[in-house]
Formats: C-alpha cells, sequence, structure tokens
C-alpha cells in the first residue's frame, strides 16, 4: 500500500493491486474515500467521488480532499504512473503548507 501524500492528517495512497480509472485513497483514522480523476487526451475531465464500504470522510475532509486532488492531480496520475506502469517505487510527501 504505497502512501503518497500526507497533508493535514489525510492521507493519500494507492492499494498495491489497483485497477483504472487511475484513482486515490484519502484516509483518516478508519474513515476513507475514493477519488477517481477522470482525463480526456491527458487534460483533466473530472474527478469523481467514490464512497466505498468503509465508514466515508467527514464533510470538512472530503472538501478538503478534493480541493488537495485538484491541485496536486498531474502529480498523482504522474505517481500512479510510475508505480502501476513504470514499477518504480515511489516516495511519500508530507505537504504542510494550506492550499
Amino acid at each position: 500500500m504505497p502512501k503518497i501524500y500526507e497533508y493535514f492528517g489525510l492521507v493519500f495512497f494507492f492499494y498495491s493491486n489497483e485497477h483504472e480509472p487511475i484513482h486515490v485513497h484519502v484516509k483518516r483514522g478508519k474513515n476513507e474515500i475514493v477519488f477517481e480523476i477522470i482525463m480526456e487526451n491527458g487534460v483533466l475531465s473530472e474527478i469523481k467521488v467514490r464512497e466505498g464500504s468503509s465508514i466515508p470522510l467527514s464533510e470538512k475532509d472530503i472538501a478538503t480532499a478534493r480541493e488537495f486532488v485538484e491541485k496536486y492531480w498531474k502529480n498523482i496520475v504522474l505517481k500512479w504512473i510510475n508505480f502501476f506502469v513504470m514499477k518504480k517505487k515511489i516516495r511519500s510527501t508530507t505537504i504542510t503548507k494550506k492550499i
């Protein structure tokens, strides 16, 4: 389970056996939500929220996580490609500056 970002208590990560569409899991404690990054011709088309079987994040955390994904979507996609396609190790980054 590669962790890719930490942002004020929110942990952004992939599971090691992921599938398309490109998406990122976001967790705080036991609460979790998934953001799907939908692109058309390499351009961001949409960010969809997908609630799984776990307990979703609070509305405030969902808004914060969405804002983060909207800002860092290109980096998330790059980390996805590096990990799942190129089979490279990826490093986690802690972001300490508010968006």
